[in-house]
């Protein structure tokens, strides 16, 4: 099969994340894949991909999301394949607009339980006649897929319609054994200090909620914890300067923008990741992979995964994630167990068996 996966940019990100593991898997199991890019800026993702894939063709359509004249040029590149597959909300628009001039068959990956465009009840016609044009409509989680069906509403709740079928949840994944045998980061081993280093990797997004763990650091007092943020984006500002009115930004490391991730999951010793909702978070699954304890906000996305197996805190309760760190500090037969727990949990997301679904998604739609 000839697949083009087509998504807003190579930024870091979950979604951007899944594309770069999923190509070289594809290809592996014989499949023609290529990637187009509405914004085609160089970035350490986009040198990845075509260090892992030689050959590869990598469309850029320019330097912005939302340009009309992305349409046309979506047009001619997609009579070149048998799939396109879409991420992110406005290639998934603008391909079914093209589809409208070619006869490509369409596949999209729903990345998130909630966005803004959710809220707005005038966009929903636009939504249900987007998602119709689709062949098939893949969610990263049983909450994703739950979230997507109550909004749509109608035909797509109704399991003896058509379109009640067209969608189904294939978990994302990561390369587990990758970051579980990653060599740790040398500088972040030593500059710790004797200190117990508490991790999230995320960006500094709407979504995601750094402040809490910022707050919690606050309340533990002493200087047997820091925090590190691996990740940039527009509330970073607001966390720093939170981190200085609390007192405690001389143990807050933010490391900005990494493209070894598993190496610095391996030279912290507790993994969190705090957030106000997610569909479901590869770094929550690179997280658990790292040997090493895992602790999530008990939201939305987060939850299915990690429950049972890694921690769970109230979202935005400082002082409940305070309190996991500090017992986890203390007794290391519950650290060691934990961390096992999550190990464990972490291999049923594998990235084989999600390249191999999707793969199973595609000829699907082919014999249809």
């Amino acid at each position: 099969m000839k697949i083009l996966q087509v998504i807003t940019s190579l930024h870091t990100g979950g979604a951007e994340t899944l594309v770069v593991n999923l190509v070289p898997r594809l290809r592996a199991m014989g499949n023609t894949v290529d990637v187009c890019l509405f914004n085609g800026e160089e970035t350490a993702l986009m040198r990845r991909l075509r260090n892992e894939n030689p050959g590869i063709h990598v469309w850029t359509l320019g330097h912005g999301y939302y340009n009309p004249l992305y349409i046309i040029k979506l047009a001619r590149i997609m009579r070149h394949y048998d799939i396109v597959h879409t991420h992110n909300s406005s290639p998934q628009l603008f391909v079914a607009i093209a589809s409208l001039f070619s006869r490509t068959r369409l596949c999209t990956t729903e990345h998130t339980t909630s966005n803004r465009k959710r809220q707005w009840k005038w966009y929903a016609p636009i939504e249900s006649w987007m998602y119709g044009r689709y062949g098939h409509i893949i969610c990263i989680s049983k909450i994703a897929e739950e979230k997507l069906r109550e909004y749509m509403g109608g035909a797509w709740t109704d399991r003896r319609s058509r379109r009640y079928s067209k969608i189904t949840t294939v978990n994302n994944g990561v390369d587990v054994e990758a970051v579980r045998h990653a060599t740790p980061d040398d500088v972040l081993l030593r500059a710790k200090a004797g200190r117990t280093a508490v991790v999230m990797v995320a960006g500094f997004r709407e979504a995601k909620d750094q402040d809490t763990v910022v707050r919690a650091l606050s309340l533990l007092g002493g200087d047997d914890f820091e925090v590190w943020f691996a990740g940039v984006g527009v509330r970073q500002t607001v966390v720093s300067e939170m981190a200085v009115s609390l007192g405690v930004a001389d143990r807050v490391r933010f490391l900005g923008m990494r493209t070894d991730v598993p190496r610095v999951l391996k030279a912290a010793d507790i993994i969190v990741m705090s957030s106000h909702w997610e569909g479901l978070s590869l770094s929550n699954i690179e997280g658990m992979s790292a040997g090493r304890p895992f602790i999530a906000s008990d939201v939305n996305g987060l939850r299915e995964v990690t429950k049972g197996y890694g921690l769970l805190f109230p979202e935005g309760d400082a002082a409940a994630l305070a309190a996991l760190l500090t017992r986890l500090r203390a007794d290391a037969a519950f650290y060691q167990s934990v961390a096992e727990s999550c190990y464990g949990r972490a291999r049923q997301y594998d990235i084989k068996d999600t390249a191999a679904k999707y793969d199973a998604v595609y000829r699907a739609l082919m014999e249809e």
